[in-house]
């Protein structure tokens, strides 16, 4: 018996810390992953861009506060990138009554970023069933633009934001058709990467969040059911001509934990194909 308590209090032990550890890592730091792309429809003579792409802020969970959320948009001005753009998510939970008290804490700490031409966001899935007007209404005193399903030029780029995938607010054609009459290299601002198959080929670069890359891996596995291509589960992903970015968030969901996959932003220098 003796044996079996002190067995049973070890694995309560390791169970604990293992949480801990989880909790410690959602709440964490987000990693800067960097990557250079280049675009073929670069406009001559202009220079490269520093992007920084978040996503998944997720406020109201216990991974996420306005505290922490100011942190973060310290993280991202020390990087001194030329333009923000935010790919969905920013409240947290199924719940419209307590999504819109969690989107009345975002504006403060959002107004903070600081970049040359600003911070442009699409929504995702959670602001769609949490509030949708009370996100808008935030991230307008912020200061930053909701480009839903059309486009806006921000020199040298032209970028379409295509609305939610997974709660069928995307409307490709209407922002295809916004984009191109724009001047500018083409990107894609979207919530989840799932749209990229029915995007047509001049739509060369995407940039997603959504997956969370799986939030949590075990030795490569994450448990339970999840919402998105398998494919497209994290990180750069080159398919015919294409680049598509996906990003862990920096947020969390359903649970405060993060194992094995730690929040991150990217920073993505943008510019012209070699010669």
């Amino acid at each position: 018996m003796r044996r079996l308590i002190i067995s049973a209090l070890l694995l309560l032990g390791i169970g604990f810390g293992v949480l801990a550890y989880a909790f410690g890592q959602a709440r964490a730091d987000p990693v800067v992953r960097r990557a250079t792309i280049a675009l073929p429809d670069w406009p001559r003579g202009a220079a490269s861009v520093r992007v920084v792409l978040l996503s998944d802020i997720h406020i109201g969970s216990l991974a996420m506060d306005a505290g922490r959320l100011t942190r973060i948009v310290a993280q991202v001005n020390a990087l001194r990138p030329d333009l923000v753009l935010i790919a969905g998510d920013f409240v947290y939970g199924h719940d419209p009554r307590r999504g819109v008290r969690f989107a009345a804490e975002l504006g403060t700490p959002l107004a903070g970023l600081r970049s040359r031409l600003g911070t442009i966001a699409v929504l995702g899935n959670h602001d769609w069933w949490n509030g949708e007007p009370a996100v808008r209404a935030q991230l307008a005193r912020a200061g930053i633009a909701v480009v839903e399903n059309g486009a806006v030029t921000r020199w040298p780029l032209a970028i379409a934001g295509i609305g939610d995938e997974y709660t069928d607010h995307d409307r490709i054609g209407a922002a295809m058709a916004a984009v191109r009459r724009l001047p500018g290299a083409r990107l894609v601002l979207t919530h989840s990467p799932d749209l990229v198959p029915r995007l047509p080929p001049d739509a060369r670069l995407v940039l997603a969040g959504h997956t969370h890359c799986g939030q949590v891996s075990l030795l490569g596995w994450t448990p339970g059911p999840q919402p998105y291509a398998p494919r497209y589960r994290c990180g750069i992903i080159r398919e015919h001509g294409r680049a598509i970015v996906v990003g862990a968030g920096v947020g969390a969901s359903v649970a405060p934990i993060r194992f094995g996959v730690p929040p991150d932003l990217w920073l993505l220098t943008l510019g012209p194909a070699a010669a």
